[in-house]
């Protein structure tokens, strides 16, 4: 998943950017709006949906439950009602030990 167009301050992303930042197809990310009340799209006078960083925050969610944990949709429901703020805490600590990893892996490659 490439998070660093998550960074980049933008007030509002395609469906295409959206799906680019998390490598998956722009029908999933229909979808998991459609399925996941936190996912709410203002759209333009096209009809495009646009997604605020908050919605891309809980894309990120999603995916770390369903994609790198494994959860059902279901699952991934259930866990966001019964702890919303738990599961975010983990996550960042999930992806604050991905970047220490790299960090060493960078030091051992250039040593």
């Amino acid at each position: 998943m490439n998070t660093q167009s998550a960074q980049s301050g933008k007030l509002f992303y395609s469906i295409g950017e959206v799906a680019k930042m998390f490598d998956v197809n722009t029908s999933l990310i229909r979808f998991w709006e459609k399925e996941f009340d936190i996912i709410k799209p203002k759209k333009n006078n096209k009809g495009n949906r646009l997604f605020t960083q908050t919605d891309v925050d809980h894309f990120h969610i999603i995916y770390h439950l369903v994609k790198e944990r494994g959860f059902t949709l279901q699952g991934a429901k259930a866990k966001l009602k019964e702890n919303k703020d738990e599961t975010i805490d983990n996550i960042e600590v999930v992806k604050t030990l991905q970047n220490l990893k790299n960090f060493l892996l960078d030091i051992k490659n250039t040593v």
